[in-house]
């Protein structure tokens, strides 16, 4: 469907029409995110216990798959399908405990906690029952940290795909850090939800576009580094204040990091920073639509409004106005595609590779 050349000196970027067409969002929404791995909203504020469940949808108003996780009686976590095998209802309405193991409210069929078949009414005479069918169909659920994850057909492990991120970030307590719900907000773009991963995954703009950013960061050491299902943007602190403390066997030491900006195919971003993380998820809604939830976790409340991390919600306002504007630009009849800067837009020819690999599979 689309090519993007390996060699970023001669490649090309994903025409406008990519980020227009109704067509090409429903073949994003099949090939790439029915085989991505989302995080769980709010389960590790949900499901703490065991038999806590949590009803939720795949990606709200985009994959709509009802799904289930819950913490069976040895505290493992379970995800599954929250549909009834016989008939179809929604089994679990809203968070509660399951001491009941998993009932349908419709005609009394039971499940185990795992999502296996336990029991139903009225079963006389049916041949071939139970069989594997009567099962939930399970979804893996991964847990990295505090946060849960889980897909409905992973293109990679889930090992992999965090891989990058554990080996960089590893030192940090990131399970201790702490939800925040006031420094937390959804946006809602007027754009592609593509052109919003292209902003962020490139460090080019920011001297032109975020100009309080700018004076935090040395530009001129600004790096992006490539891993198999992400990258990271290394930003390096101007005046060498709000840094993190870096052990001294860690692969950066010596360096002034302000912020290491992760970005994991296809939509989830990690914005790690001296006082903690916020978590950027990007929520496809229409070709032309996407909201983008900020999820802030504290862990050092003292460097709250130091340094690159001081500012979120006006760096969010300038790269939404910006790529509110790029979004009408690439549905212009002139506009074919972009070239790629082979120093500064390193992870934004990493993504188009991705996103190109995935609609090309059959």
């Amino acid at each position: 469907m689309f090519q993007i050349t390996s060699d970023i000196r001669r490649a090309a970027t994903l025409p406008g029409r990519f980020y227009n067409s109704p067509a090409v969002f429903d073949t994003c929404r099949e090939k790439i995110f029915a085989r991505s791995w989302q995080m769980i909203a709010h389960a590790e504020e949900t499901v703490r216990l065991p038999h806590d469940a949590m009803p939720f949808q795949f990606m709200e108003n985009f994959i709509e798959e009802p799904l289930l996780l819950l913490r069976d009686g040895q505290n493992l976590l379970q995800c599954m399908s929250n549909v009834c095998t016989h008939r179809g209802k929604i089994l679990v309405e809203h968070p509660c405990k399951l001491e009941r193991g998993i009932i349908c409210g419709y005609h009394g069929r039971r499940f185990h906690l795992n999502g296996t078949f336990a029991a139903m009414p009225e079963t006389q005479g049916m041949e071939n029952f139970p069989c594997a069918n009567d099962d939930l169909p399970k979804l893996p659920a991964c847990s990295w940290r505090q946060f849960v994850f889980t897909s409905i057909d992973p293109a990679c492990t889930f090992d992999n795909w965090i891989a990058g991120m554990e080996r960089k970030i590893g030192f940090l307590p990131v399970e201790q850090f702490r939800f925040d719900p006031v420094r937390s907000r959804d946006y809602l773009v007027k754009a592609n939800w593509a052109l919003y991963c292209d902003n962020y995954l490139e460090g080019f703009h920011i001297p032109f576009i975020h100009k309080g950013l700018a004076a935090s960061l040395d530009w001129g050491n600004y790096r992006t580094e490539v891993f198999d299902w992400g990258n990271v943007q290394v930003g390096i602190s101007k005046g060498g204040e709000a840094v993190f403390d870096l052990p001294g066997d860690h692969e950066d030491f010596g360096q002034p990091i302000a912020g290491y900006y992760f970005w994991l195919f296809p939509n989830i971003m990690f914005n790690f920073y001296p006082w903690g993380l916020s978590v950027n998820i990007v929520r496809p809604l229409r070709e032309d639509l996407t909201r983008v939830s900020f999820r802030s976790y504290v862990w050092d409340a003292s460097k709250l409004g130091k340094g690159a991390g001081a500012d979120l919600d006006l760096v969010e306002r300038e790269d939404e106005a910006v790529v509110e504007q790029v979004q009408i630009g690439t549905r212009s009849r002139f506009y074919k595609h972009g070239r790629f800067s082979p120093g500064r837009e390193q992870g934004v020819h990493h993504f188009h590779r991705l996103v190109a690999e995935a609609l090309a599979e059959r």
